[in-house]
């Protein structure tokens, strides 16, 4: 029952992406695509569909989208959904939980300028923007967006026939992707600080490994992961989740463990070592 993919795509270019000002009149919620972000928006989605028809794919795949509310996202899916017939697609749904950090109502440009250096000397996730959130609240929802999902694939809610490779794409924004990305796998805040942003109709692939854990590193290059800001400790484990067995624990995973503690045992015996050692 479980996705072969889970695609995280940001939205195209946007009148706010082209100039800022856009956002000190018109919300958030309503910013529009360029004409450039919907020829991206057509591109992406043949890329897409390049991907999930491509070799060692059954021939029967499908997809199913969520999709943020925004119009710049909505827009993005409406173009992707070009390259796509109705045989494919088992679905779409609206989906608040991701959609864009809320950065307040309308954005007063040379405020949010200042605004947005304290946010750099603060650290982006912690940091909540005036009458709007922090990169810590949008980790939040889409832990409450997670759960949702998973009830819909275990329930088989999508309708989806197990004998073909189901697809699940994303289409959100930067930000909301990066954290979709932290909690799936894992990352410490410190980790979410050096991710960068996707590029507008960027896409990220979770493939499903030989051994059931999803990877990034089954459809994108160390090279990649290296531009995304990933570290080669965590490269390294989405090369382990490759093919690692569903639900193993990756031993050579810094973050797991000596992320938080310093010097752990091996053993409870070298425990009553140390201990025996300290009282002489």
């Amino acid at each position: 029952m479980l996705p072969k993919r889970i695609i995280l795509m940001r939205h195209g270019e946007s009148q706010g992406n082209l100039d800022t000002s856009a956002y000190t009149t018109t919300p958030d919620h309503s910013i529009q695509l360029t004409p450039q972000g919907m020829a991206q928006a057509r591109h992406a989605g043949a890329q897409l569909r390049q991907l999930m028809g491509g070799g060692g794919c059954s021939p029967d795949w499908r997809v199913y989208f969520y999709v943020s509310p925004y119009a710049r996202t909505r827009s993005t899916l409406r173009e992707v959904g070009r390259c796509f017939s109705k045989k494919r697609v088992i679905g779409v749904r609206e989906e608040s939980r991701v959609r864009e950090q809320d950065f307040g109502n309308f954005q007063a440009e040379a405020r949010m300028k200042v605004i947005k250096e304290t946010r750099q000397r603060f650290g982006r996730f912690f940091y909540r923007f005036p009458e709007g959130e922090s990169a810590a609240d949008v980790f939040d929802r889409v832990s409450s967006f997670f759960e949702s999902m998973w009830r819909d694939i275990h329930n088989n809610r999508l309708q989806h026939d197990p004998s073909n490779d189901l697809n699940l794409v994303i289409v959100s924004h930067g930000l909301t992707s990066r954290i979709f990305l932290m909690k799936w796998f894992k990352w410490t805040v410190e980790q979410f600080e050096l991710l960068n942003n996707l590029g507008n109709c960027e896409f990220r692939v979770m493939q499903l490994g030989s051994g059931g854990e999803y990877s990034l590193a089954v459809n994108h290059t160390e090279e990649e992961m290296l531009a995304w800001g990933l570290s080669p400790d965590m490269i390294a484990d989405q090369k382990w989740r490759a093919t690692a067995n569903r639900g193993s624990w990756n031993d050579q995973c810094s973050w797991y463990l000596d992320e938080f503690f310093d010097h752990l045992a091996e053993s409870d015996e070298d425990i009553v070592e140390k201990e025996d050692e300290a009282n002489f």
